[in-house]
């Protein structure tokens, strides 16, 4: 195989591995989730954090990133929460790259939590500064603060069961690359 064919598959494997894992974000942001009357905003609890973690622990940061920030700002933008979608890109696509990051380095469940809990401390501070600003004030991003640790801590544990079973069987059938250095 010619250098160049590698790169063309290698980026194949790139496009679709990404493109999956944006539609799995979108759809278990805006199929599996519960509206919340506790936020300024109504709030969202959703699942679709657990591919966002998923695609960073498998895939790494590059994936991690434009999975998690493009699929749930494509559900932003799809799902009238329009004016958040540019903070939910950058938050979001954050939280994958970070815990891909990690998990790039450290393929331990024990590590991945610690990822799982960076990630959360990312998704906390930078929701609170976005609704700070978009409603103008510093204390009504304070409610939104548990149901987004609850999001957070509930793909975690999902994402934590099923993480390592989950790397062998893909790893048995799907080559696991990390895109990183692409």
């Amino acid at each position: 195989m010619t250098e160049k064919a590698a790169v063309s598959k290698a980026s194949i494997y790139f496009l679709s591995v990404t493109a999956l894992f944006i539609a799995l974000t979108y759809v278990f942001t805006a199929f599996v989730n519960i509206r919340l009357p506790l936020a300024a905003n109504g709030g969202l609890i959703h699942l679709g954090n657990v591919p966002l973690f998923i695609a960073a622990i498998l895939y790494g940061r590059k994936v991690g990133a434009i999975a998690g920030g493009v699929g749930m700002a494509l559900f932003d933008l799809l799902s009238g929460w329009t004016l958040w979608a540019p903070f939910t890109l950058v938050i979001v696509g954050l939280m994958g790259y970070v815990t891909g990051l990690i998990a790039e380095h450290k393929q331990k469940l024990g590590w991945y939590v610690i990822a799982f809990a960076i990630a959360c401390a990312i998704k906390v501070v930078g929701y609170y500064i976005a609704e700070a600003i978009i409603y103008q004030n510093i204390f009504v991003p304070i409610s939104s603060i548990p149901g987004n640790i609850l999001q957070v801590a509930t793909a975690a544990v999902i994402v934590s069961v099923i993480i390592v079973p989950l790397r062998k069987a893909v790893s048995k059938t799907i080559p696991l690359q990390k895109f990183s250095g692409t």
